[in-house]
């Protein structure tokens, strides 16, 4: 319930009043009256609180299959179509020019006390960056692609076919952080749509009355402040996908059916080919491991001789 007011009505709440008080204001007709926009009586009350109600519940049903696409938009996934994949390109490499010179304040910065905070603080911001030939044109864009490019690639498993297998093997508290950061992040991009759309609606209203343009400016300002804090949720979540990967890795091998590894090497092995069968692209043949009372454990004495039994003559 939390969900549904925080990421879809209050956004939507906030564009459906905004718009009913330039309508009920007569602003796309003429000069505006706001003393139109205040009911005059309580069943004038009841009715703009039913209108406005009912409108945002509308607004929010049918917007909310396309959440993701609100979210990919912002992204910077624009290469569908020409005229924004042309801005797209533009933005991308403004977006490596960013990330060389963090790279390069990290590297040779200044010295001393100031300059070593300084380079740590640039390298911190490079972290959360992808590498320079996948940028996005955005930057909420390269802060989830971060995460979604290195969380499992770190042990050999590919994050974005992994990640809807892993996430069922994640513990309660994790499911809750993870929960809670992306209604921060889907509510923070909605706000943004939300305030855009508020923006676009009272420049075509008060088009011919400068003095209330300023409301387009402060819009645009708290459409920018949205944008700002879904970066930074999809900052915190990137990070919250790397914690997943490093304390339910091998649960997930074990819902799987395969041996736990006994080192580094066996593990990037096995993740390897786990991620080429998520993938349809797996050969090698791989060893399952199956227990009647759930426990999951790596018998190396019981692999090592099954290992010579296979390299027996029959």
């Amino acid at each position: 319930m939390r969900r549904v007011v925080t990421v879809q009505l209050v956004p939507c709440v906030l564009f459906v009043a905004s718009f009913w008080v330039v309508l009920k204001a007569g602003a796309f007709t003429g000069p505006s009256h706001w003393e139109r926009a205040v009911p005059g009586t309580p069943a004038a009350t009841a009715g703009t609180l039913t209108a406005l109600m009912a409108g945002t519940a509308l607004l929010a049903l049918l917007l909310q299959p396309f959440q993701v696409r609100a979210v990919r938009a912002l992204e910077g996934y624009w290469y569908r179509w020409s005229t924004t994949a042309g801005l797209a390109g533009v933005l991308v490499e403004v977006q490596r020019r960013r990330w060389e010179m963090l790279r390069e304040q990290a590297e040779r910065g200044a010295r001393g006390p100031i300059g070593r905070e300084m380079r740590a603080e640039a390298g911190r911001r490079l972290s959360a960056r992808p590498p320079a030939d996948v940028l996005l044109p955005t930057a909420l864009g390269n802060a989830l692609r971060s995460g979604e490019l290195s969380a499992g690639e770190r042990y050999g498993l590919s994050t974005l076919s992994s990640w809807p297998r892993i996430y069922m093997q994640i513990s309660d508290r994790m499911v809750h952080a993870l929960s809670s950061t992306r209604d921060a992040l889907d509510t923070a991009v909605n706000l943004c749509w939300s305030f855009l759309a508020v923006a676009l609606t009272w420049g075509i209203a008060f088009y011919d009355e400068p003095r209330s343009w300023w409301l387009c400016g402060a819009a645009l300002v708290l459409a920018s402040v949205a944008y700002k804090g879904a970066v930074t949720a999809a900052q915190a979540y990137s990070g919250l996908m790397h914690t997943v990967y490093d304390l339910h890795r091998f649960e997930l091998l074990s819902a799987l059916h395969h041996p736990l590894p006994q080192d580094t090497v066996a593990e990037k092995e096995i993740f390897t080919e786990v991620t080429a069968r998520f993938t349809g692209r797996g050969r090698s043949p791989m060893r399952y491991h199956h227990t009647v009372d759930g426990s999951h454990t790596y018998d190396a004495d019981r692999s090592a001789h099954a290992e010579n039994m296979d390299d027996e003559p029959a």
